[in-house]
């Protein structure tokens, strides 16, 4: 059995915290992060609010993306050994996607955005935090572009509100998670509902 789980949220929500948690604990289990299909720096647009805009999906190559998914979806086994990811025993074995559970995370901040991945996800997970949090938690990271000073409000937040509005009326089936949880919290309660679900499709 073939399973995707959808992590998305706030950037610095704890999208990526959860992940590496789950990608320890459940079975055959491999990652698409949507952060590793950013374009490169001089492909990104200046917007009207004078930034480049690193939030919106055009700063994606998201088709690349969809077709790393696919290449999941088609084989499970050849994905996971070609980014060495070590499987169960009967995982192994030719067509274990009958009879073995192969479960794909894919993590990111627009992964509800993009229409050609809506209807992929058999679950679907999204971390909100306060701006309050989120800014401050944003203000501790080092990326490897540096925010500009006030990128924050002037695009960043703006656009996280932007991409809810527009993920909300596209998806109806997302289980929203409060990101001021601890992450025992909320790995928890993102196992539990997984468990429930994998044993409700068997």
């Amino acid at each position: 059995m073939k399973f995707i789980i959808g992590i998305g949220g706030v950037t610095n929500g704890g999208k990526t915290t959860l992940t590496n948690r789950l990608l320890k604990t459940l079975p055959n289990c491999c990652v698409v992060h949507q952060d590793d299909f950013f374009k490169k720096p001089n492909e990104i647009q200046v917007g009207e609010d004078g930034f480049r805009q690193w939030d919106v999906i055009t700063a994606l190559d998201m088709e690349a993306m969809v077709n790393t998914v696919k290449g999941w979806q088609e084989n499970p086994v050849k994905f996971a050994r070609s980014h060495g990811v070590s499987l169960s025993h009967g995982a192994e074995e030719p067509g274990s996607e009958q009879t073995e559970i192969h479960i794909l995370i894919v993590e990111g901040f627009l992964i509800y955005n993009y229409k050609p991945l809506i209807d992929i996800y058999d679950k679907c997970f999204y971390i909100s935090i306060p701006y309050e949090e989120c800014k401050r938690r944003r203000s501790t990271r080092s990326y490897t572009v540096p925010d500009p000073p006030g990128l924050f409000d002037g695009h960043v937040w703006p656009m996280y509100l932007k991409h809810r509005k527009e993920m909300e009326n596209n998806c109806n089936s997302i289980e929203y998670l409060d990101g001021m949880k601890s992450k025992e919290d909320l790995y928890n309660k993102v196992f539990e509902c997984v468990q429930n679900s994998l044993l409700n499709n068997l």
